[in-house]
């Protein structure tokens, strides 16, 4: 499987990721636009997480002026003026684009894939639990996310898994599969019991999982604390996602 096809399935797994959190969000939908596919969360705690957009690579210079106005239009529609527009780094036309406009990019992750054909993965030595939604939902909240945030999803549609130390919880993360990827998200480890290799252990365990759930791949957006972690485990580099700001 080429990087370009772990490209594509790993962002489509995320824009499904982002329209299955909508589903639960008062008034918020994922739009699916000519060039760009805009999560838009016009109320409640995902408003200040979610509203992101995944604009399409190597658009011609009509095409990328009317992708960046459809994102506006529907943004400016919700009365939503905080957003974030993603863009592959190797996209040189989308990122004058955007410039152009006055954008500057806020932070960037590293799109991350892997084929899981024929992977066995070793899961380290860590105690495991599959956690109720409302338990790891407070954890969220403990870890600094805004309160009541994802309270309205389904907890159906993820695989949830938390690390426990002398009996707390301190680690989590969220598996979401899409057509046979499975989008890993939230990997999160409390600040004193960093770099104990919980992360590496969820991590590992999701794909585990994953391979017996009969997924075919697996992506991954790391942020730069996290790409060794990911790459330890098979994950390979797939460029830098950059978000821009108005």
């Amino acid at each position: 499987m080429t990087d370009e096809d772990l490209y594509c399935r790993g962002a489509a797994t995320l824009l499904a990721s982002w329209k299955e959190y909508a589903r639960g969000a008062g008034g918020a939908a994922l739009m699916r636009l000519d060039g760009v596919a805009a999560a838009v969360f016009p109320s409640g705690p995902e408003r200040s997480v979610y509203n992101n957009a995944l604009l399409a690579r190597d658009l011609g210079a009509a095409k990328r002026a009317g992708a960046v106005d459809a994102m506006e239009s529907a943004y400016r529609s919700a009365s939503v003026d905080r957003f974030a527009a993603w863009v592959h780094e190797s996209d040189d036309g989308m990122r004058a684009e955007l410039g152009g406009r006055g954008y500057t990019v806020a932070e960037s992750t590293r799109a991350m894939a892997m084929p899981l054909y024929g992977v066995s993965v070793a899961v380290p030595d860590v105690e495991l639990r599959e956690p109720e939604w409302d338990a790891y939902l407070a954890f969220l909240q403990a870890s600094g996310a805004p309160v009541g945030l994802l309270s309205g999803a389904d907890a159906g549609a993820f695989h949830v898994l938390v690390a426990r130390i002398e009996g707390q919880d301190v680690a989590t993360a969220l598996a979401f599969d899409h057509d046979g990827d499975c989008g890993v998200f939230n990997v999160g480890t409390l600040e004193p019991m960093r770099r104990r290799g919980l992360g590496t252990a969820l991590t590992a365990r999701l794909l585990r999982d994953a391979i017996d759930r009969g997924c075919e791949t697996a992506s991954v957006q790391s942020t730069p604390m996290a790409e060794g972690v990911y790459a330890a485990v098979g994950f390979r580099d797939l460029g830098r996602i950059l978000e821009y700001a108005p």
